[in-house]
Formats: C-alpha cells, structure tokens, sequence
C-alpha cells in the first residue's frame, strides 16, 4: 500500500516508521500547514510533500491516508480523504465527540473506504492473551474491570503544544488524550458499560480547559463493577494498569507485562505465559514522556488495516470500535457535569 500522512507533528513519526519496516509498503506523500515542518518531514521520510490539502488529495498515488492532526481536527481532514475514495487511518480518538466520530463512519460507509481508529494497545502479545482468555470465558462470571492511568505530565507538556489542554482541539484532558488507550481495552476485554458516575478536577497544571484528574465508578451491561481512574497530575507517573477480575480467575496487565495470570483450572499454556510476560515492560508506555512509547502496535495495527483492505473485511478497530471509548468517556464528562450524576454511555 502507498500511505500519505496529514499532520506531521510527532505522532506522525510513529506512523513513517511502521510503514517503513512494512514489507510492500511506503509513505508517498505528507501534508501539514506549516511549510517548514512539512518540508522537514518530507526530507527524513524521503516522500513529497503538500501545504494544501486539496493538492495532497490529488496526489495518484496515495491509497490509504493516515490522520496525524490534532484531535478536534481529525474529522476535517478525514472526511475528505474518504470522500477522495482512500482508505483511513486515524489516530485516537476518532474525534472529540461521538457526533463527529459517527460523521466520520457515514462517510466512510458511503464512499465504500476502509475506515479504522488507531488504539495500538490491542495489538500488544499481552492485550491479545487476556483477550482471548476473555472470549473462552476463563475468568468465569466477571466481577470487576478496571483501568488505571496515573501519568506525568508537566506544564511545559501543554504550554509548548498550542493546542493540548484545549476544548476546541483536545477534546478533554487526562481522559480523552491519555487514558483512551485503557478504557478502550477495557470494554474490549469486559464489554459495555450500561451506567456510571463520575468527577473531574484540574489540580496540577495552570490555563488548561480540561481535567487532568477523574474517577468513574462503572457497572457494566454484564453486571460487573469497575473503576476508570485517570490523571495526568500523578509524579513521577506509572504504568497503566488494567485489572479483569472474575469469580474462576484474574488478569492484571501492568502496560503489556501481565504482573498477574491465575485461573482456578489452570492450563497447560498457563505456566508458559506466566514467564513469557512477566518481564518488566520495555517502554514506560508515554507514563511520563508521551514520546517513550513503541511504534510496533502501529506497525501491527497497520498490516491489519492492510489486509483488512486487500481481503475486504472489517479492521480490528473500524469506526464504531474506535467510537466506543470517546462514549464512555463524553458519558464521564456529562456525569462530571452533573455533580456524578449516574449516565449511560451512546449504545453505538
């Protein structure tokens, strides 16, 4: 596949260099308002490069087009590359509101493009091991899901960006820009959520808009309980954790070395995957530098949407997958609002 890139901003990098170790693939073309950047950009990755997105989109020879800008603006870019009849990728969230994610899927749906939202985490050995001992039903009747973000950010982190920490751009805070990538594998692993109750605060960064502190508690539609805690205002910032608590055994995933795998019938791989991921995670996984992360979730998320492509099925995270966590946290949001109020996610 030929990729193009809009934005290149440093998320964009991660995206260059897993369509470089993917054999078959290159990056043709970037686009980014800012001439230099692009240029720049253009002159690491060896590709053209554009400064007006209708010159970008006419480019022949991009098949497939990853959304690299910031979040509030992901639906300008991605609506027309679909309307162009290109494939997309778009980094999390899909956008900023469950109104423009499913704008996003419309649009898609309508011109007959391969539509998925970036949530790398789900490519990880470990997310894919807890995934699938949650589908043979091993953990038994679940009694608890949990997700825990508690990073590091500092005031530099969103002074500097111009646009992190915004409504218009960010689309929220700790929840929307850092622990999606949790409460995304939490409904992945547990399955929707029929009601929460949630606060937010800002308590640790001067002239932002948004939260760098929340708490949810959580009842999923499977009548398990859970917690969504996520903050950007914890020193020296930890590893993400997600806890699947059940009634025959437990899972605790600490980023993607699983500090925790015991089933009441245990099997004969159990033992094998104790050693195989109980060594320390290589990354901090963006716990205190949003840079420490690993591009191989991208490169794997990657060469599905690929196949996805050539064999004309679904992506592991399409439009409505990539919707679901932006509902559960806008529910979180409006809970907040009113003082915990107990609300029910969009049923997408």
């Amino acid at each position: 596949m030929n990729f193009g890139i809009v934005g290149t901003g440093m998320i964009a990098k991660m995206h260059a260099k897993a369509i470089s170790e993917i054999v078959g693939s290159r990056l043709v073309a970037c686009f980014d308002i800012i001439p230099e950047r692009a240029r720049q950009f253009a002159e690491v990755y060896k590709c053209r490069y554009y400064n007006e997105l209708n010159k970008f989109l006419d480019d022949p020879e991009i098949e497939v087009i990853n959304i690299c800008t910031p979040s509030g603006l992901h639906s300008e870019a991605a609506i027309p590359a679909a309307e162009s009849g290109r494939h997309i990728i778009v980094e999390k969230p899909l956008e900023i509101t469950v109104e423009r994610c499913l704008k996003i899927v419309e649009v898609a749906e309508k011109n007959n493009v391969v539509l998925s939202g970036i949530f790398p985490s789900r490519f990880s050995d470990a997310s894919q091991t807890v995934k699938k001992a949650c589908e043979a039903g091993r953990f038994g009747v679940l009694s608890q899901g949990n997700a825990y973000v508690k990073w590091w950010r500092d005031q530099q982190y969103y002074s500097q960006s111009g646009w992190k920490g915004t409504k218009a751009l960010d689309g929220g805070g700790a929840l929307m820009n850092q622990s999606i990538h949790a409460v995304d594998l939490l409904l992945w692993f547990v399955g929707p959520i029929s009601s929460l109750s949630a606060y937010i605060s800002t308590v640790g960064h001067n002239k932002i808009e948004v939260e760098d502190n929340a708490s949810a508690a959580i009842e999923f539609e499977n009548g398990a309980l859970g917690a969504i805690q996520g903050t950007t205002a914890a020193w020296p910032g930890f590893l993400k954790r997600l806890e699947i608590l059940g009634i025959s055994g437990s899972a605790i995933m600490d980023e993607d070395t699983l500090s925790f795998w015991k089933f009441m019938e245990e099997s004969a791989e159990d033992e094998k995957i104790r050693k195989l991921f109980s060594k320390p995670a290589s990354t901090s996984g963006g716990a205190a530098d949003p840079a420490a992360i690993s591009y191989l979730g991208h490169k794997r998320q990657l060469i599905d949407v690929i196949d996805s492509i050539k064999k004309r099925r679904k992506p592991l995270v399409d439009g409505i997958e990539a919707t679901k966590a932006v509902a559960c946290i806008e529910a979180i949001y409006r809970s907040a609002e009113l003082d915990g109020a107990p609300q029910n996610p969009a049923k997408l």
